[in-house]
């Protein structure tokens, strides 16, 4: 029992240190200001936008919703607790708090993956998109379909989530982890599964279905959108004769976005891949390493969602140009 009560002093000392604090805090708040920022300017030229809708524009906006509704209700909230503000939710509030955190990260899983796919489809398309210049403007069907299908579907995967939890107090310890929802107690809520084996099974499935095959989703798809851009770049010449290749024309915007799209999926699956190794260790092992494993991942696991905005400002000619204007004025 000593080495654990010292473990657990070492840990409470970490996480309460002014440079923990400040650090968690200054990530929080980068992720909110700057999803928030991306879809303020994104969303703005798509209601300024005469013509039709640029349909990566929208996409970007729903994974920046996505990673702000994470950063909201999760890491924000996560934030308040490390600076000493203790809430303990009722039974019913930490069912529906437990169920919006999965919702809300495995959407947010999928809606990344759903760039990188979007933009390994436009490489491949040969003939032009239809445009009706007269007609009513909005979006294709594909896409509305595919946004209806992330939401709604990992809507109904996080319903286990509504059903088995259950509300704790201070000295309520976490038994079962979950990449998709928290790495320790938050609000006085914890997993309450019939057995260990049936909480098991769903932090297994879960990492399965919304870690693990998106991931590899992601490399794929990242590695065709650059596999695509390379044939293209040897065939630039013949390509821009052709009437039947608009997209290869325009081969630096598209590796520029290639690039941009493989630092995003870079950044998750280094954030994904620290939390997986955490939460099953935790899960499997419980060994001595499992405080400070959990620690590193609380930072990487907002890492992605803190600096995805960063990134994408370097790829977005409307953002740059937001940021430049609001430094000119600053400076």
């Amino acid at each position: 029992m000593a080495p654990q009560k010292k473990n657990m002093n070492i840990s409470q000392r970490i996480t309460s240190s002014p440079f923990y604090i400040t650090l968690y805090v200054v990530l929080v708040l980068l992720g909110n200001a700057g999803n928030t920022t991306v879809i303020a300017v994104v969303g703005q030229s798509l209601l300024r936008e005469t013509g039709a809708v640029r349909s990566s524009d929208v996409i970007l906006v729903n994974m920046a919703f996505s990673n702000l509704m994470v950063s909201l209700v999760r890491n924000t909230v996560l934030m308040v607790s490390d600076l000493g503000v203790e809430v303990f939710l009722s039974r019913d509030m930490c069912q529906f708090m437990m169920g919006l955190w999965v919702w809300v990260r495995t959407a947010n899983v999928w809606s990344t993956f759903f760039l990188s796919a979007f933009h390994f489809q436009t490489l491949r398309r040969v003939a032009p998109p239809v445009i009706n210049l007269h007609g009513p403007r909005g979006l294709p069907r594909s896409l509305i379909l595919g946004f209806c299908l992330i939401w709604s579907l990992n809507l109904i995967y996080s319903i286990p989530a509504f059903i088995f939890s259950k509300n704790g107090d201070e000295n309520s310890t976490e038994t079962l982890m979950l990449v998709s929802s928290t790495t320790r107690p938050l609000l006085g809520c914890i997993w309450d599964f019939p057995s260990a084996y049936s909480g098991l099974a769903f932090a297994t499935s879960s990492m399965i279905l919304h870690e693990s095959i998106p991931i590899c989703l992601m490399n794929i798809t990242n590695l065709g959108s650059l596999f695509t851009l390379y044939a293209h770049g040897h065939k630039r010449t013949a390509a821009s004769q052709s009437e039947d290749a608009p997209v290869v024309s325009r081969i630096p915007a598209e590796r520029r976005a290639a690039k941009v799209i493989l630092a995003l999926n870079i950044l998750f699956i280094s954030s994904w891949g620290t939390n997986v190794i955490s939460v099953n260790y935790f899960n499997y092992n419980r060994g001595q390493s499992t405080e400070y494993l959990l620690i590193i991942a609380r930072f990487v696991n907002m890492s992605f969602i803190a600096f995805s905005p960063i990134i994408l400002a370097v790829g977005h000619r409307k953002l740059r140009a937001f940021i430049k204007s609001v430094l000119s004025h600053i400076i």
